[in-house]
């Protein structure tokens, strides 16, 4: 096993301080907690956790993701490896709840964890910014909003004519924002009326901790009391026996007329691990989905956010035209727009740099999610560093080491490090046969000059954008 070295150690904590912030603290906290780092070798990442559950789910759900930012931090990684530790608890096989676990050495959770987890005023952490106030409306979201108002407004005891609500749509067009503003207008206007506001991944979560506390009657019981349910990311609910106990709390909800919106990635239909039975009651209700937003809604969101940013600091200046790009080039949601923003003015507050068009064209120059960005090819990039230094394209794959050609190469290296998605043993064969260890370090040497040097960025800057449009 690799030794933890302070530097290692240093590093692994980035890699739990990135996804904590990616994640948010609930998913972090239920699924990333107890992760300890084994070992880092041979190209290979070694994590341990305490259950097969933990494993399973990890696995299935979040090694990508591991691998991306454990590679950012950790270096070079050509697989992940999550296995359980062995004095850790494992968890049951879910499809057989009714097998009770045998006793286990470590010690027990406490009888009140349950509670602390499943508690209907707190089961999920709601972010205090998002409201009906801050949600902007346009067509692609107006119906979605209009019948989470219906559901907010509706008075103690009645339920609204669509019940089960269905809202569906890609991750960050507002699904989760829609069902905080719903919990907190409730939670503000009508205190009398229960809230429970969980995930998929919360749910199953807690059901685990039921059944080795041998207390599932306590895990049915939270939902008796409650007025309205609202589940987010349902598409993650997964496993038979989990199914079933949010069937059997879904019908009790429905068939006592108390409310419940579901959130999803996919419609009913497209759940495929879900029950057709499941499947079908959802599809009894009200399915709406929310579309990508169009330019005039971007722009809305957009100005939105920023004018949060204002309040929080005055200072930040980010000029129209700048805006006005970001809106353009980010086609996705609020959450994509938002991201946009922060990553500029960041940069811009790191680098002491102002706010220019060719200053966002670089740093959100991996952001788009335009297809077309895929054709950008090592070629292009060749020929327009070479016509802009005015340079041969032998002279960049040749040997010569003047500086006239060298610091164009490394600038085209940089360039095809940061706008395709080759690997650095082939930039490097495609910039005359060079070793990897040449591409890094013309990558990183690029980068860190860029952060001091204004002018060199605004030229990389410029080559990007002429890169890309051809």
């Amino acid at each position: 096993m690799t030794a933890m070295t302070d530097a290692l150690k240093q590093r692994w904590d980035r890699v739990a301080q990135r996804l904590r912030a990616e994640l948010g603290e609930d998913l972090y906290s239920s699924w990333f907690a107890r992760m300890e780092l084994e070992d880092i070798s041979s190209g290979r990442l070694t994590v341990s956790v305490p259950t097969r559950f933990l494993k399973s789910w990890i696995e299935t759900h979040y090694v990508s993701r591991l691998h991306k930012i454990g590679e950012s931090e950790l270096g070079q990684i050509d697989s992940v490896q999550v296995r359980v530790r062995s004095n850790g608890t494992a968890a049951r096989p879910l499809e057989q709840p009714e097998r009770r676990p045998e006793p286990q050495a470590a010690a027990p959770v406490p009888a009140t964890a349950l509670q602390q987890v499943m508690a209907a005023d707190k089961p999920v952490t709601l972010d205090p910014n998002q409201t009906f106030d801050t949600f902007v409306v346009g067509a692609s979201n107006q119906l979605a909003h209009a019948a989470v108002c219906r559901v907010a407004d509706a008075q103690p005891g009645s339920v609204v004519s669509f019940n089960p609500l269905f809202i569906h749509a890609q991750s960050g067009l507002g699904k989760t924002h829609l069902l905080s503003a719903v919990a907190h207008r409730i939670r503000a206007c009508q205190p009398s009326r229960k809230v429970l506001v969980l995930t998929a991944e919360r749910f199953m979560y807690s059901f685990v901790v039921a059944l080795r506390q041998r207390d599932t009657i306590s895990f049915k019981d939270q939902f008796q009391s409650v007025d309205v349910l609202l589940i987010d990311d349902f598409q993650f609910l997964q496993g038979k026996t989990m199914q079933q106990e949010f069937c059997h709390a879904f019908n009790s909800l429905v068939d006592s007329r108390r409310q419940v919106i579901v959130a999803a990635d996919v419609p009913p239909a497209q759940l495929d691990a879900v029950d057709q039975r499941m499947r079908s009651r959802l599809m009894g209700g009200l399915v709406v989905d929310i579309e990508l937003p169009d330019l005039d809604l971007r722009r809305r969101i957009l100005m939105g956010r920023y004018e949060q940013v204002l309040r929080r600091d005055p200072s930040v200046t980010v000029p129209d035209d700048v805006l006005e790009f970001i809106a353009n080039r980010m086609t996705g949601g609020g959450r994509e727009l938002e991201g946009a923003l922060n990553r500029v003015m960041a940069y811009q507050q790191f680098n002491q740099l102002p706010v220019t068009l060719d200053l966002a064209a670089m740093v959100l120059r991996d952001m788009s999610a335009n297809p077309d960005q895929s054709r950008v090819k090592i070629e292009d990039i060749l020929k327009v560093v070479g016509r802009h230094f005015n340079v041969a394209r032998t002279d960049l794959l040749s040997p010569r080491r003047a500086r006239t050609v060298v610091v164009p190469r490394q600038i085209g290296m940089y360039l095809a490090k940061k706008l395709t998605s080759r690997s650095l043993p082939e930039i490097g064969r495609r910039f005359g046969g060079r070793d990897h260890s040449t591409v890094l370090h013309a990558v990183r040497k690029i980068e860190d000059q860029i952060k001091t040097d204004d002018k060199l960025a605004r030229e990389v800057a410029m080559l990007i954008r002429l890169v890309e449009q051809g």
